[in-house]
């Protein structure tokens, strides 16, 4: 049954309201070449969720209805402050066109495969210019089911991408694009998605870091990976597991225009330094020291600071070298 985009906001917004940390939201979104779609999405409270009760619902370049056919039904379980990774469901070496497969680095990484028949299910399908609802609820209903979180402007085409252009956040007002061939990474400070649709502008950047997403060059070698896919650094797990880690570790200064030292490290045994292009560019074998000084003041960009401590567990830091 179809119902107008004044309907489901009213509906759905009447269920939701602004809980820190406890509802599911979308932590990262993949928008890249080819066919690599990808969903991350984050469990920010401290009991595992069963995800067959929620819903992934695409509006295809401007739409505003929550149809069956956009939709589809999210499956597994998801741990307290763990991820699940969807990736639309195209693994056919052999396909060719709407069919080309995902690349086998982010096959790799994948939870779930999705929407592999457009006809049925064309949730995943998304290019850059649709808005994305993540739900609770049956695709059998879509419109009555309660949104969780949102990424772009329900109701608008941006046309190609939305951009970092002010004021429509669209290839109008110029800006660089944020939503096509790249990923966007919910800022660690969020601790809630957003359950009521836009009405002003989807300015991207206000929530998310945007990087590029991995790309072929001219030999057909893949530059960059998904390596920010798969773990989420959130506020929202220092009331959590590693608390005592994740509050104690610190970055200073940040952001920084020459070095910065990363304090507090004695629990933590490596420490992984990823650029925006998921490369690797610095690593560090812990060996009972507290402190490391790095210097990364002639590559100025947005890095992630992966640190594995001596429990096994993975903590994820910011860092913006200006």
């Amino acid at each position: 049954m179809k119902k107008t985009l004044l309907i489901l906001s009213t509906v759905l917004t009447s269920f939701v309201y602004g809980q820190d940390c406890a509802k599911l939201f979308i932590s990262e979104y993949v928008e890249g070449e080819e066919n690599n779609k990808a969903l991350e999405i984050y469990n920010p409270t401290n009991a595992a969720i069963d995800l067959s009760e929620y819903i992934i619902i695409r509006f295809s370049n401007g739409g505003d209805v929550a149809l069956t056919t956009y939709s589809v039904q999210l499956t597994g379980m998801i741990p307290a402050y763990g991820t699940h990774v969807g990736v639309i469901d195209k693994r056919n070496p052999a396909g060719v066109g709407q069919e080309l497969p995902v690349w086998q680095p982010l096959q790799d990484i994948a939870d779930a495969f999705y929407s592999p028949d457009y006809a049925v299910s064309s949730s995943f399908y998304f290019n850059g210019n649709d808005a994305i609802a993540l739900a609770k609820g049956n695709i059998n209903d879509p419109s009555n089911a309660v949104v969780y979180d949102i990424v772009g402007k329900i109701g608008e085409d941006p046309g190609v991408s939305w951009t970092t252009g002010a004021p429509s956040y669209t290839p109008t007002d110029g800006g660089a694009y944020v939503t096509k061939d790249m990923s966007l990474i919910r800022k660690e400070t969020v601790l809630k998605g957003v359950t009521t649709p836009i009405i002003t502008v989807f300015n991207a950047l206000a929530e998310y870091d945007s990087i590029v997403a991995p790309f072929k060059d001219g030999t057909g070698t893949i530059i960059g990976d998904w390596s920010t896919l798969g773990v989420h650094a959130c506020n929202c797990a220092a009331a959590g597991i590693n608390e005592v880690q994740a509050k104690n570790v610190s970055i200073f200064p940040n952001p920084t225009s020459q070095s910065f030292t990363i304090n507090n490290i004695e629990n933590i045994v490596s420490i992984d330094i990823v650029n925006a292009l998921g490369q690797n560019v610095f690593k560090f074998e812990n060996n009972s020291k507290t402190f490391v000084k790095i210097d990364l003041s002639s590559n100025n960009g947005i890095y992630f600071v992966k640190m594995l401590d001596n429990s096994g567990k993975i903590i994820t830091k910011k860092v913006i070298v200006k």
